[in-house]
């Protein structure tokens, strides 16, 4: 019989997620003079290393990926392009957990976050059928969205296939199918160009008509769009989809793709239909696979017995983009304006900063057991 008795560790912080801002933050809690595994733990759900990246489809290359930023100190150098975006990063990632010897946990999936009543922060993490129960001065929430995709809800009912981004493992799966693309981000463009290059037929939906932006990328453009960001989760409001913030970057082969009709959207749905979709122009399109390229949403489950939700939805974000007003405690990375892997790689540094600041609290574990509530809510009783 498995022993389901929980271990009690102590650790100045908790990391949650090994994903670009999760190693990122683990660097710099190092540089701060942490030492992993002893003052800090890094937990991540995920068995390999690699984040939401090492989930990725085998036919997205590195050169079809929208850029992955350097980890501190360790440069990627220059990997074949025509390689999956996956196995590069899964590697790569490895690689950096190694140099610095972080010691993740893996698969350690965190299912709450509570207040002790005393100081700390209570941290509830399982893995199979063990469980861990940290008690924190400090936690870094590195999450990221891919545990949340989005599906909007539509009226009516549809018989076929219906799968998220998250869900696509190779376009040869939809040989023989007419496949409907949902989403007016990269991700769709990118799957619509995919499967027409395998013979696959498809139908494009979006809710408004694409937002093309004809510029080119650069530091500037890139501050830009951190800025508006920052402006929503700085007042409590969900960051929103990428493509809302960064608009669609036209690029040669987006462009040959509208010309063929590949990249030309039939507009808003209106209903679901047994086989297909009705769309708001009052067209209708017979489809076998509906696939929901649209978007995902920051995956807090696990902080929701702090209650930290805001009216508008979202987190109060300080002006350093990484701490939280109402729990100064906790620090949020990949989230809002750290979306990005660069973004994620300078809030990692703010966020172990003010971690590390943080800890100048009482570390005395029997004192905090004798006097603390009893640790943790049930497990898995966090939506």
């Amino acid at each position: 019989m498995t022993d389901r008795t929980p271990t009690t560790l102590r650790r100045d912080v908790v990391v949650i997620g090994a994903g670009q801002a999760g190693l990122s933050a683990s660097h710099f809690l190092r540089k701060g003079g942490l030492t992993p595994g002893v003052d800090f733990d890094v937990l991540d759900a995920n068995p390999t290393a690699g984040g939401a990246w090492s989930h990725r489809w085998d036919a997205l290359t590195l050169g079809d990926a929208h850029g992955i930023h350097d980890l501190p100190d360790f440069p990627l150098g220059v990997p074949d392009p025509t390689e999956p975006a996956r196995e590069v990063v899964k590697r790569y990632y490895a690689a950096y957990e190694r140099h610095e010897n972080l010691r993740v946990q893996r698969p350690w999936r965190v299912t709450e976050v509570e207040d002790s009543g005393r100081g700390p922060l209570l941290v509830g993490a399982t893995s199979g059928d063990l469980r861990r129960e940290y008690v924190a001065d400090a936690v870094i929430s590195a999450t990221g969205t891919w545990d949340r995709p989005y599906v909007p809800a539509y009226p009516g009912r549809f018989a076929g296939i219906q799968l998220t981004t998250r869900d696509f493992r190779a376009p040869e799966d939809f040989r023989g199918k007419r496949v409907l693309v949902v989403g007016g981000g990269a991700s769709a463009v990118q799957f619509l160009l995919l499967l027409e290059r395998y013979g696959v037929s498809t139908v494009w939906s979006t809710r408004r008509p694409p937002q093309w932006i004809d510029r080119a990328v650069s530091p500037r453009w890139g501050a830009e769009v951190e800025r508006r960001v920052a402006a929503k989760t700085r007042a409590g409001l969900p960051a929103g989809s990428v493509v809302s913030n960064t608009g669609l970057l036209k690029r040669p082969d987006y462009e040959a793709g509208i010309a063929r009709g590949t990249l030309v959207s039939r507009g808003r749905i209106a209903r679901l239909t047994e086989h297909g979709v009705d769309f708001v122009d009052g067209s209708h399109a017979d489809v076998e696979v509906i696939l929901w390229a649209t978007g995902f949403r920051a995956s807090l489950g696990h902080l929701a017995p702090l209650k930290l939700r805001e009216p508008g939805g979202g987190l109060l974000v300080a002006d350093d983009d990484v701490s939280l007003v109402r729990e100064p405690r906790l620090f949020v990375v990949g989230y809002g304006p750290s979306a990005s892997t660069l973004g994620a790689t300078r809030a990692g540094r703010r966020a172990a900063r003010g971690a590390l600041r943080s800890l100048e609290k009482p570390r005395d574990l029997d004192t905090l057991l004798r006097f603390a509530p009893p640790l943790l809510g049930q497990p898995g009783a966090v939506a």
